[in-house]
């Protein structure tokens, strides 16, 4: 099992924008010093808490100051952006890092962005298949281009002047495009099989509960073997909210106490989807009342943390109650505490995910 990394990133909106820009650009740092093989970095455009508006013009920052690890959008949200656009982004950013991107993509999850770009009663699943669908397109396609869908038209046939090179898209340096990747928010995610079919893989999200994220297995299968495609549970990517410290106290205290960058981050999330509709994400059972999903609830159910010893066993059973999977995401948070957060990242890298990968090759 390798070792990823995930932020939305999620930062209290009364911290300085600029600090809080440098931070998620030293954790990335920090990862990649640390060897971890890949990192996504989420995008919204219209929230004060979740400040990265642009994942790729943010992933272009880290290109000169990053060696071996991937970086990722996570994810581009297709409806809002125009095709073309993002085709010609993507393929000059997995340019510029020579192969070393993966494209995460979705329809987006911010009612507030699909209100600003006139989407909120739109099919976003539609704008989204057809989004990616004309990317793919133009990336595959020849010159001169006449692409036409229910809701962008792309042509380039009337200025087309091919002798000074007017009128054609950039290839990307991946060919024929890069590794694409979706997130799965949803419990036995068809999402996850019409992705597999196409050659795309899945990342089960970290605010899922266990038995959500374990049934992306199987519509990942489902999707694989409708397509007649090798099943490989590399390809299988799996989120979690971990915190790693010297002991066991502190980790208590910083991972569940009232400062709890973790206790913040599920506070927001917990909000944004109960009122969303989507409680069902969090509960155990569909009965559950809604007035349970607490952020003290979410904290205890959803995060790891602990010395290095409790991790460890916690994500091998983890490991035993999913089955196998590629890569573990260990997802970014705030830096209440900037030494603690940047020890977790170093005991993730070098004490605890040795250990795991060893129980694991013993079984």
């Amino acid at each position: 099992m390798k070792l990823g990394y995930f932020t939305m990133p999620l930062h209290p909106p009364s911290r300085n924008y600029v600090e809080t820009l440098k931070e998620d650009r030293e954790a990335i740092i920090l990862a990649d010093q640390l060897g971890f093989v890949e990192a996504l970095v989420g995008e919204h455009v219209t929230d004060a808490a979740e400040t990265v508006t642009d994942c790729a013009t943010f992933l272009a920052s880290l290109i000169h100051s990053t060696k071996t690890i991937k970086l990722g959008t996570g994810t581009l949200n297709l409806p809002n952006g125009h095709p073309a656009q993002l085709a010609a982004t993507v393929s000059m950013l997995d340019n510029m890092l020579e192969g070393r991107f993966v494209l995460g993509i979705s329809p987006g999850g911010l009612p507030s962005d699909w209100e600003v770009f006139g989407n909120l009663t739109a099919n976003r699943n539609a704008k989204f298949v057809e989004c990616i669908n004309q990317m793919i397109a133009i990336w595959t396609g020849e010159p001169p281009y006449n692409i036409k869908g229910e809701y962008w038209n792309i042509s380039t046939e009337k200025t087309m002047i091919p002798d000074i090179g007017q009128g054609i898209f950039i290839k990307p340096y991946q060919r024929p495009y890069p590794p694409i990747v979706v997130t799965a928010v949803e419990p036995f995610s068809k999402g996850v099989t019409e992705a597999a079919k196409r050659g795309w893989d899945p990342v089960s999200a970290n605010f899922l509960l266990p038995k959500w994220q374990k049934s992306h297995w199987g519509k990942y299968v489902e999707g694989c073997e409708a397509a007649g495609r090798p099943i490989d549970a590399a390809n299988w990517r799996v989120a979690k909210t971990i915190f790693v410290a010297d002991d066991d106290k502190t980790a208590r205290e910083y991972a569940y106490g009232p400062k709890s960058p973790y206790h913040f981050y599920y506070k927001q999330i917990g909000y944004k989807l109960v009122r969303a509709g989507r409680a069902v994400l969090f509960k155990e059972d569909k009965e559950q009342p809604d007035s349970d999903i607490t952020p003290d609830y979410l904290v205890d159910k959803l995060v790891i943390a602990g010395s290095v010893d409790k991790v460890v066993d916690e994500i091998i059973a983890m490991h035993e109650y999913l089955g196998d999977f590629g890569i573990l995401y260990y997802c970014g948070m705030d830096w209440v505490d900037g030494r603690l957060a940047k020890r977790s990242m170093a005991l993730m890298a070098e004490q605890v995910m040795p250990r795991v990968n060893q129980a694991i090759a013993r079984r």
